[in-house]
């Protein structure tokens, strides 16, 4: 059964014991291809430094995922009417030791540079004056935020610090720097830029030190360039507040690992499973609608204690005859930390030709060097096995541009491991005991917010920190009035309505309530292995009996004799030639990617028709009849019928859903998705995918697909054409609204005016939707419940935004939803757009419980992560589209 099941939602990929889904990008079980024909000129190992675009120096091997899909800056033009902007400033993006520290979500710029930035503002005049709601009753919220009391007030200066020889390590870099602290006076230094309130130089000249490295005891040359300085009220003072931040973590004694900081002394240790949960903290600093205030979140990293060197010996013992390939299955898609210079990356291929005794030419006097002797000289490191394969990695397309090398080789014994492997999450007690510690309850998580607070306030080189700077924060948590909105009424067969339970579910109305629409489904077939056909043939009785009014026939049986994917497919084809069945049900032994891959390509490319995968765990007697509701709920979806639905008080409304998931096969390409609603219930959807590798190519697809969708829409509707059309959009990080108010909007909008042609107005609405947020509420000491609107306080004064928790959880901390509207012609007040948002998180098929997004964002994201993990090719079937075949 693929993906989240009717019932309890427990995350967004997660589904019942037994339910098959596509498994996550990298697992081995795809068996990700090799990097075949791998450019065999001298390759330089990871930090080896060379001048980049515009002299700025650049690091050969740095990890970085390029905002996909859109690119992170390049307005084209002024923009003649809409969101506006503040003058473009020299800013410098954080890189490694002079981040922002919060985690930025996909999309967001990374990397040490200096660049062209402008302070987006994208809230309508419409709600210049407020964007606050009124429905609801209030309620009183706790948010993981700290008002900083006081603030810098005197005009900061900022110079570009560049080494020469060159210096790729930040900690050296600050440690050069640190010599000359006496003449410097009190500065910020993120191992590129340097902030302070001294001014050393006039704009075009430059101030020279001269200090001695210890490492290798040469000569470094410092040079000190002013490139912008910046009064009080400069909106980006906040990026130095966030630098001031990162530095005192540093005196906390909190490690960097990649980006963030952890508390290595406060480590968990669980032996049996060779890994540490290392906790730690995501911090922030940005202008709220009134205050500062500093966002503080917990953290937690997976530290596994073997190499990648010790999994390669571990496979040649259990798998001697064929440990390449397995090797190659178990560590491709991973991503590796290397330590000796906190950088993490994604493993490619892996190169058996390739050993720590090769050499390559080094960049600064283009002499071969062995990577042995590069790593004992530049880190001091002693590679303990000479013979060991290196590990391959490919930088993206915009490093490439930045000037970095195509291919990266780094050595196993280097790298260690990181996140969860299959096994691992398959643990039931591995898993719980891992969530005694990352499932942080709100009354603990207020007390370590508080905890940190305290430890930030009575450190004395914190303190000493903050009042050379004049910052102070408040030790206490930000309060912020929230609202909740009034329980939905779920809508059954019959005109049957229930109410919603507080947590936001409704799975015990299913039993004793008809579906709201069914389509008798007469003509099936099932395709199992014969040793499970009887325990088959059960589990469709349990169906057929399971709802009050879907009918189900028997269906037509084909047995195999084996569960091999060939002998799917070949059943598959051998039958879909010679009839044209309404539903195909495959039942799977165990969940294997590559079967599921195959079957799906079959029913979805080559013969599409609708198709359910289910595996032989759903058998299991106990919760069958469970298990068997959810199912067939699935297979009625997916053949046109309709669950439940709810009462949607605004007529001629479209609503559209849109997510992007990157192609496991394919580095670079994309897919996505977009899913619009064709009824005024909001039940049936005409979907479709494209492939895109640049953001110009998505806006385009999008479009297009978006007057597809008016014509679905128009067919369905008797000529009608809706009057509002709202856009959620998923899988936009904060860097690239920009590209999406200058391009993506505007294409959409310029392609429907094309097609209504002064027919009729329509109303446009664009919401961009983002899960990946550090923000936590609480109410009193426990998680607020489904419905909490905030829309003050802590959002952001430039925009039209607001947060929704519209999902109950057992476990852990809620996550709210952050919705940021930057294009609205709709005419709806706050109160309708966040009660429309709020229904739309109810009509989710496959789970019998309120979403953390809306029901078309999440059947974008089922279709997009099909096509991107097992697919691979957009299904373009017209039958299939307006159907959810991809539940």
């Amino acid at each position: 059964m693929e993906g989240k099941p009717v019932g309890k939602s427990r995350g967004r990929s997660r589904g019942v014991p037994g339910a098959e889904q596509p498994p996550r990008a990298g697992q081995s079980a795809y068996g990700r291809p090799a990097v075949g024909g791998l450019p065999q000129p001298a390759v330089l190992p990871p930090e080896t430094t060379q001048m980049g675009q515009a002299g700025i120096r650049v690091s050969v091997g740095r990890s970085v995922r390029a905002p996909a899909p859109f690119p992170a800056s390049g307005r084209e033009g002024e923009r003649q009417s809409g969101p506006s902007t503040l003058p473009p400033l020299e800013l410098p993006l954080p890189g490694p030791g002079g981040d922002a520290g919060a985690s930025m979500g996909r999309g967001a710029l990374r990397g040490r540079r200096i660049i062209n930035s402008e302070i987006l503002n994208t809230r309508p005049d419409h709600v210049a004056a407020s964007k606050k709601g009124s429905l609801g009753s209030s309620v009183l919220l706790t948010a993981n935020y700290f008002r900083v009391l006081e603030k810098p007030d005197w005009c900061l200066y900022q110079y570009r610090v560049d080494f020469n020889p060159e210096e790729d390590r930040t900690i050296i870099r600050k440690a050069l720097l640190r010599q000359h602290r006496q003449e410097l006076g009190s500065y910020i230094f993120d191992g590129t830029v340097l902030y302070t309130s001294n001014r050393f130089t006039v704009p075009g000249e430059n101030k020279v030190f001269f200090c001695r490295r210890t490492t290798d005891d040469e000569n470094i040359q410092i040079t000190l360039r002013l490139v912008g300085d910046m009064a009080r009220g400069d909106p980006h003072y906040l990026q130095f507040y966030n630098i001031l931040t990162r530095k005192c973590l540093e005196l906390l004694n909190l490690q960097l690992v990649g980006r963030n900081y952890f508390d290595a002394k406060a480590k968990v240790e669980i032996r049996e499973y060779q890994f540490e949960l290392w906790p730690g903290y995501l911090t922030s600093i940005r202008q709220h609608e009134t205050d500062i205030l500093l966002c503080a979140e917990i953290n937690h990293k997976i530290m596994r204690q073997e190499t990648l060197l010790h999994i390669l010996q571990r496979v040649k013992e259990e798998k001697s005859h064929n440990y390449q390939d397995s090797f190659k299955a178990e560590v491709i898609g991973l991503t590796v930390l290397t330590s000796y210079n906190n950088n993490t990356y994604r493993i490619d291929d892996v190169d058996f030709n390739q050993s720590p005794q090769g050499t390559f030419h080094s960049k600064k006097d283009n002499k071969a060097i062995s990577y042995m002797d590069y790593y004992k000289s530049r880190y001091g490191i002693d590679i303990r096995v000479p013979t060991q394969p290196l590990i391959v990695t490919r930088s993206t397309a915009r490093d490439r541009r930045a000037g970095k090398d195509e291919v990266i080789y780094l050595v196993p014994e280097l790298c260690r491991a990181t996140g969860l492997t299959d096994k691992m999450r398959n643990d039931f007690r591995l898993m719980s005991a891992l969530a005694q510690h990352t499932r942080v309850t709100p009354d603990k998580r207020i007390d370590k917010l508080l905890a940190f607070n305290r430890r930030l306030n009575n450190t004395p080189a914190v303190l000493e920190e903050f009042t050379n700077w004049n910052l102070k924060l408040d030790t206490q948590l930000v309060k912020v009035q929230g609202r909740l909105l009034p329980k939905e009424k779920i809508c059954f067969g019959n005109n049957s309505f229930v109410n919603a339970e507080m947590n936001g579910e409704w799975t015990n109305a299913i039993r004793s309530n008809s579906l709201y629409l069914t389509t008798e489904l007469k003509q099936w077939i099932v395709v199992v292995p014969e040793r499970i056909a009887r325990d088959a043939k059960s589990f469709v009785g349990a169906m057929a009996r399971s709802t009050k009014n879907f009918t189900i026939s028997e269906p037509k049986y084909i047995e195999l004799r084996n569960d091999r994917s060939s002998s799917y497919t070949d059943s598959l084809e051998n039958c879909l030639s010679r009839c044209s069945p309404q539903l195909v049900m495959c039942i799977l032994m165990k969940n294997r990617a590559d079967v599921y891959s195959a079957i799906k390509k079959k029913l979805c490319i080559d013969r599409p028709v609708p198709s359910q995968v289910v595996t032989a765990r759903c058998f299991n007697p106990k919760g069958i009849m469970s298990i068997a509701t959810k199912v067939a709920i699935q297979v009625n979806c997916k053949i046109g019928g309709i669950p439940w639905t709810v009462y949607i008080p605004l007529s001629g409304l479209m609503v559209v859903g849109y997510d992007v998931c990157h192609d496991t096969n394919k580095r670079g390409t994309d897919f996505g998705a977009m899913v619009a609603s064709l009824d005024a219930k909001l039940s049936r959807y005409f979907s479709a995918v494209s492939a895109h590798t640049s953001g110009e190519e998505l806006s385009s697809h999008l479009a297009t697909n978006m007057i597809k969708a008016l014509e679905k829409y128009k067919e369905v509707n008797n000529g009608s054409l809706p009057s509002h059309i709202m856009i959620y959009r998923d899988g936009v990080g904060e860097g690239q609204i920009p590209f999406v108010v200058d391009h993506e909007v505007v294409n959409v909008q310029e392609a429907i005016r094309k097609y209504y042609g002064g027919l009729q107005p329509v109303k446009l609405g664009y919401i961009i939707v983002n899960k990946r947020i550090n923000t936590r509420f609480f109410a009193g000491t426990s998680n607020p419940l489904p419905g909490t609107v905030v829309d003050d306080v802590v959002t952001n004064p430039m925009k039209y935004d607001f947060f929704l928790i519209s999902q109950g959880v057992k476990t852990g901390t809620v996550s709210p939803t952050s919705y940021s509207i930057i294009y609205d012609t709709l005419s709806l007040d706050p109160n309708k757009i966040q009660l429309l948002t709020y229904k739309m998180t109810h009509i989710y098929f496959n789970c019998s419980t309120t979403m953390r997004v809306p029901a078309p964002v999440q059947f974008a994201h089922k279709l997009a992560f099909l096509v991107s993990q097992s697919i691979h090719t957009p299904p373009t079937n017209p039958y299939l589209e307006s159907l959810l075949y991809f539940l």
